[in-house]
């Protein structure tokens, strides 16, 4: 298989990262598939997407016509079989929890042509996990794209011991015609290179609140005003989604075992409780119905 004949993608789950990476691949020309369990976040995800993209119409970031040509490109679909056996790549972004992960790469396994590539989206379960659940191990690789997609322009492309240099290239020319810059990394590692930096400031800045050393609020302030971070570290929680930070460290203790990726206490209340952060209108902070939108 050539590059030029990576035609249709599909991406698995439709939730705040899935659904921007589909449209990513259908600005970027590929015919797109959103697949995802409940025929009602997939209407959301439609939702959300015709909203962001006539912002960008009305700011003269897209023309009206390429934003309707991009939809033209993209379907939605509950049924994975369906998505998975016309598709040439396939990126996953479903919930961080390797059991949820390796069933869908399982039933991929089952319905996928022979050639398609399986990509992750996980931020922390690096691919080698995954990919022996297939048949197809050096087809397997990590895409890691940042929150929110259409906006950050980074994509993390790593490889394990089993992915083919050939499947790390198609990957890097797939994250080009989207637009995006893809950066190779050649060993494994949890959490890659992005999110071990992250996590480090983040483990810091939640055990200063556990401490009772600084409220949150000042732990943020200090970050923009001291550090010049455009947003402070429990902002970024909240943005992120605090069940995402949860899963990744849950994960992470895991496969090390070590106290200190043990989840926070702090986050670990918030999350029982359901204050998962902007979307659902209270985490760190509450925000109204017009941030949560946004």
């Amino acid at each position: 298989m050539e590059l030029k004949e990576i035609r249709k993608i599909t991406v698995i789950g439709s939730g705040q990262m899935g659904h921007q990476i589909a449209m990513l691949c259908a600005l970027g020309g590929y015919e797109t598939t959103i697949q995802d369990l409940k025929e009602d976040e997939l209407q959301q995800a439609d939702e959300k997407l015709r909203g962001i993209m006539n912002k960008w119409v009305a700011k003269g970031k897209l023309s009206e016509e390429a934003m309707e040509t991009a939809f033209q490109r993209l379907r939605f679909t509950t049924d994975l079989k369906e998505a998975a056996q016309s598709a040439d790549f396939v990126i996953e972004a479903v919930v961080e929890k390797l059991n949820v992960k390796e069933q869908v790469f399982k039933t991929l396994e089952e319905f996928a042509p022979a050639h398609t590539i399986f990509a992750t989206n996980s931020s922390t379960i690096v691919n080698s996990l995954l990919a022996g659940v297939t048949k197809r191990p050096e087809k397997v690789v990590n895409m890691h794209f940042f929150f929110p997609p259409l906006v950050m322009d980074c994509v993390e492309v790593v490889m394990s011991e089993q992915t083919s240099e050939e499947t790390a290239q198609f990957t890097l020319g797939v994250c080009e015609k989207i637009n995006r810059t893809g950066l190779l990394l050649r060993k494994e590692i949890s959490g890659f290179v992005a999110n071990r930096i992250l996590g480090a400031l983040q483990r810091e800045a939640v055990h200063l609140y556990e401490e009772g050393i600084a409220d949150f609020k000042d732990i943020d302030l200090i970050c923009r005003k001291a550090l010049s971070h455009p947003i402070g570290p429990f902002e970024l929680m909240d943005l992120s989604g605090l069940d995402v930070g949860y899963f990744v460290m849950e994960q992470r203790y895991r496969e090390t075992g070590d106290p200190a990726d043990k989840p926070f206490a702090s986050v670990e209340e918030k999350v029982k409780k359901g204050e998962l952060g902007r979307k659902t209108g209270r985490g760190w902070y509450e925000y109204n119905k017009e941030e949560v939108k946004s």
